[in-house]
């Protein structure tokens, strides 16, 4: 349980909410994560995309409330792109909200060691640091309340003790979800008591609207394409709007972004379900799948992988993963090694 003060609601009037789908801002290069994508300056590409959100919400009198993974490291290395981003965040009319999101968290809560606390320390975003009521609004004469469910946290039953007397109530989760049957790992869906609408982030490609129960589950994907299997998802927010309704905004993007060339193992977004393989692409997908999304590291960091192996070893714990697949990924890691080290 924190020790940490509940958050005060805001209460602020606007017109509806923009979900906006995990930014993964960085300062990189296309590289470990980005490899096959084209871009010229993919950090220009990612804050293009987030000033045509924050100008849109501004036109609007929308309040942009993030699903999490706003940063793609828990510390963003470069100082510029952190201040570039505080500085766009400003510009909005309003104070965004945002959930916590894997890539955002060196731990298992936000710390101040990363960018994200840093934003919420200067005052210009509402951070869901832990599970529980996040800010209210007023939308068309109602009041709207948002709670949401950090990146590792327990996602509530029940939502209505938060907001006694909310007209709507909407959850934000950061998790891998089972909107399209189970897997190993996903967490099955179920109904929020008191709550209407579910948005999930951290699934970067979009999902149909899944109803359980009293409770309506949407994951709207991000809004940039990392892998190729993303190729057809349409970088966009959604909005709920003051009719209770949600709109689709389409951001303008390039649809050709990826180099399609050579074998395509490395394109796996998060919550995604590796297609069937065989042969030596099989031990690669393995490979691949286990480190999707969990991995914040490039093995080009060290000559020898070790910042990688300790990502690989702290996930074998996490889900548990049996000796055999264990041996298939230590095996493939130390091929790659050896062929870095060539």
């Amino acid at each position: 349980m924190s020790d940490v003060a509940p958050l005060e609601m805001t209460m602020r009037e606007c017109e509806g909410l923009a979900f906006i789908g995990d930014p993964h801002v960085c300062s990189l290069k296309p590289g470990y994560r980005f490899g096959r994508r084209t871009d010229d300056d993919y950090p220009e590409t990612i804050l293009g995309k987030l000033k045509f959100v924050i100008d849109h919400c501004n036109e609007n009198r929308l309040v942009p409330v993030f699903l999490g993974d706003m940063y793609d490291k828990p510390a963003e290395p470069s100082k510029a792109i952190e201040t570039r981003l505080l500085r766009l965040l400003k510009t909005c009319w309003t104070q965004p909200i945002t959930n916590v999101g894997n890539h955002d968290i060196t731990n298992q809560i936000l710390t101040d060691g990363d960018s994200l606390k840093y934003l919420e320390e200067a005052g210009v975003i509402r951070v869901a640091v832990y599970s529980g009521a996040l800010d209210t609004f007023v939308i068309g004469g109602k009041t709207v309340a948002v709670g949401a469910t950090p990146y590792g946290q327990e996602i509530p039953t029940d939502a209505k003790h938060y907001f006694p007397k909310a007209d709507t109530i909407i959850w934000l989760t950061h998790h891998d979800l089972a909107f399209e049957g189970s897997y190993p790992g996903a967490q099955e869906l179920h109904a929020i008591k008191g709550c209407r609408l579910a948005i999930n982030g951290h699934m970067h490609i979009a999902k149909e609207l899944r109803p359980v129960g009293g409770t309506t589950w949407f994951n709207p994907g991000n809004i940039v394409r990392q892998a190729v299997d993303a190729i057809e998802h349409v970088p966009a927010i959604t909005v709920l709007t003051a009719e209770g309704r949600l709109k689709k905004v389409v951001i303008p993007h390039e649809k050709s972004v990826f180099d399609l060339t050579g074998k395509l193992i490395d394109s796996i977004s998060p919550g995604e379900i590796p297609k069937e393989v065989s042969g030596d692409d099989k031990v690669d997908s393995a490979f691949v799948s286990l480190l999707q999304a969990d991995s914040s590291m490039e093995m080009g960091q060290t000559q020898d992988g070790s910042i990688l192996m300790e990502d690989i070893q702290a996930k074998f714990k996490r889900d548990n993963t049996d000796d055999f697949v264990k041996s298939i990924v230590l095996n493939v890691l130390q091929k790659s090694v050896e062929r870095k080290a060539a």
